[in-house]
């Protein structure tokens, strides 16, 4: 149940397929949205596919139903599923339900996905036989099981709607990461209660002997909500704590806070400083977050796609000019969320002076009044429904000295400037138009 176009649910078809299971696959998308995940599948005769809608006749009568993550676990169909006393699986948990390895997992609104990269490279530094799976674009977790073998363990980012399956098995990870936690979401859970719900599944059912690392922006949250439900070992990750004779090659402090989460999460796995140092000091960062593309003109230029909350894009603000010192010209905007933008407006004229922001179309519940701050109240210049003018127009207005951060602070689906699959393809497209200036 969604089939999806990041790559995972395709590896999870591929996998149950070529196990020989009679699949039906449905996903509310239709076939020349699903062009690209389809054609992996199009060979095996096993798989029925019904696209553009779900039908609760498929919801009876199979001995399991994978939900994918984003699929609500209030649906009409899931509960058709219950009612037939049908089990729900999801890929990450159905996983570490059967593959019985030590697991280690990193959750958190941002860092996550840069605190499992370090951590991941840590791993193999050490020689540990390091699955990696979870959130990770393109990878189904479920198809890692014929990777397993004794001495193998596994990392997985996790995102709140994997770790809500595994609240519905009450299993948690040995190791559980938590680096931050924000508004986001709120446009699916409605509350931030709901949210951290999910999104503590990463400890409620950790026994005494298991570890939490937990960062201190996370702690005071945890501490008031579900203080006499942890029982496990606590680790509190600092940056404050970072150590001082190590350099980092990535820029701000919130980038310090995520390689201090896997520091602490490293040497809870046993690991010697010398080998965690060696890779945190070499890290580079990942693709679309806060990455330096090219210098044209005397103006650096980011990519920093993955930042689709407000807060996400202060951190950037921040980390650049903290490190750089220079004017920056800021493109922002895409899909509201329903996340509070306020402390982003505030912060944006301390880093973008001189009318640099490029605004791109918004779209969402309450578009229409944030495009109205942004235009009246922070003199952006007029929205652009496309990307590509969004960059010639900030090109335009940058000066030598200056740096373009495309840094949206909201998602990419929606209208325009949709056109979109997801952030990364976002991402990807901004870097293209970027290599053709």
């Amino acid at each position: 149940m969604g089939l999806g176009i990041l790559g995972r649910g395709v590896g999870d078809a591929v996998f149950l397929a070529e196990c020989g299971a009679n699949l039906i696959v449905t996903d509310l998308k239709k076939e020349d949205d699903l062009k690209e995940s389809l054609s992996k599948l199009k060979n095996f005769k096993n798989i029925t596919f019904i696209l553009g809608e779900h039908r609760l006749e498929d919801f009876r009568n199979r001995d399991f139903i994978l939900k994918g993550p984003n699929v609500p676990i209030n649906s009409p169909h899931i509960a058709e599923a219950r009612k037939n006393g049908i089990p729900i699986k999801m890929s990450a948990s159905w996983f570490a339900e059967i593959a019985q390895i030590p697991f280690v997992g990193i959750t958190g609104t941002r860092g996550k996905s840069t605190t499992t990269e370090i951590l991941h490279k840590i791993m193999k530094e050490a020689n540990m036989k390091v699955l990696l799976g979870g959130n990770v674009q393109g990878v189904s977790t479920l198809a890692l099981l014929s990777e397993v073998s004794s001495d193998s363990i596994i990392l997985m980012e996790l995102d709140s709607w994997q770790l809500a399956g595994f609240g519905e098995r009450k299993i948690s990870p040995q190791l559980g990461v938590f680096t931050t936690f924000f508004p986001d979401h709120l446009n699916y859970y409605g509350s931030m209660g709901a949210y951290l719900k999910d999104k503590a599944q990463i400890f409620l059912h950790q026994k005494s002997e298991d570890t939490l690392v937990v960062s201190t922006q996370v702690m005071p949250v945890l501490k008031e909500t579900y203080g006499k439900k942890i029982i496990s070992r606590v680790v509190i990750a600092d940056p404050v704590k970072f150590p001082k004779q190590w350099s980092m090659q990535v820029p701000g402090e919130h980038n310090k806070l995520n390689a201090e989460c896997a520091i602490e999460a490293a040497r809870a796995l046993g690991i010697d400083d010398r080998v965690i140092q060696k890779v945190v000091e070499n890290f580079k960062g990942i693709p679309g977050r806060l990455e330096f593309l090219r210098e044209i003109g005397g103006v650096r230029i980011y990519n920093d796609t993955t930042a689709t909350t407000p807060e996400a894009t202060i951190a950037a603000l921040r980390a650049l000019d903290s490190e750089e010192k220079k004017n920056i010209v800021l493109m922002v905007g895409g899909f509201d969320k329903g996340l509070d933008p306020r402390e982003l407006w505030a912060e944006i004229p301390k880093h973008c002076k001189d009318k640099k922001i490029i605004l791109l179309k918004m779209s969402g519940p309450d578009a229409e009044s944030i495009d109205h701050h942004f235009h009246y109240h922070l003199n952006s210049t007029d929205s652009h429904g496309k990307l590509s003018d969004a960059v010639t127009e900030a090109m335009k207005v940058a000066e030598k000295g200056d740096i373009v951060l495309f840094s949206p602070a909201f998602a990419s689906f929606g209208p325009p400037p949709g056109g979109f699959k997801n952030e990364y393809d976002r991402g990807e497209q901004f870097n293209v138009l970027v290599q053709q200036l």
